[in-house]
């Protein structure tokens, strides 16, 4: 029985093989060698291949498969007909084999394919992302404290600061302005904060030398509490605001803002 042949690149007499197992739609399992030896030597009698590796390499498949066709065609007794081997069996495992291995390679190849069509490019964040500063939510910073407690303190300390004037000296003698830089106090109260890093908002006022310096640091303590620096808690009511310094560095004086 002879089929029509169309001259194809097969990649090697397995190759081939696979092609007419599927051509004639039978069991890879249960080959009809006649069949296929018929076909594959027809197939390789139109090979023009001049290439004597390649030839050479079909022509040994066809010298195996006329071995199997001629042990199937002998008679078998009886007795050797239970303990025979199958002589397509050997051939069937290395087309399994092939089988395995060509799928998988055009399975890579697909992959290959597809990866050929994606395109990178190394990361670039805009500097709007880069710049941006996340608010800070000055609540939770201050949890149930608010800023009529601060006060309270504030104006017990100040009243402190009143009463250590001398109600008589205080009324001559050289009268000078006094100078209070808010810039360099937050600079003050960054480094008393690393020092310290735990402090008590009441004794920090209370170390001031005037009701100026006062009101500046009180003011230093709000600025670097809304820019997230500082953190006041108190444990229960009415007691003094522990302070909790939370940078591990100095802001300096040119990005203070004043």
């Amino acid at each position: 029985m002879s089929i029509p042949i169309k001259l194809e690149a097969f990649e090697g007499p397995l190759d081939l093989l696979l092609h007419l197992i599927d051509k004639n739609k039978v069991n890879i399992y249960d080959i009809p060698i006649v069949v296929i030896t018929e076909q594959y030597l027809e197939y390789i009698k139109l090979m023009e291949s001049k290439d004597l590796e390649i030839m050479s390499e079909f022509l040994v498949m066809a010298a195996t498969l006329i071995n199997i066709k001629s042990k199937m065609l002998l008679p078998v007794e009886e007795e050797e007909e239970e303990e025979a081997i199958d002589p397509r069996q050997e051939l069937v495992n290395r087309l399994l084999e092939y089988k395995m291995f060509k799928y998988i390679s055009e399975e890579l190849k697909d992959k290959q394919l597809d990866a050929a069509k994606a395109l990178f490019k190394s990361p670039t964040i805009p500097s709007e992302i880069t710049d941006y500063e996340e608010e800070i939510d000055v609540s939770s910073l201050l949890g149930d404290i608010t800023l009529s407690k601060l006060h309270t303190i504030f104006q017990s300390i100040i009243k402190k600061q009143t009463d250590k004037i001398d109600p008589i000296r205080s009324k001559f003698g050289r009268i000078e302005k006094e100078e209070a830089n808010l810039s360099q106090k937050l600079i003050q109260i960054q480094e008393y904060g690393l020092l310290h890093k735990h402090f008590s908002f009441r004794r920090l006022l209370e170390e001031q030398t005037s009701k100026m310096e006062v009101i500046v640091t009180f003011l230093g303590i709000l600025e670097l509490m809304k820019i997230g620096r500082v953190r006041i808690e108190q444990e229960s009511l009415f007691d003094d605001f522990l302070i909790t310094y939370l940078a591990t560095d100095i802001l300096p004086m040119e990005e203070v803002g004043f």
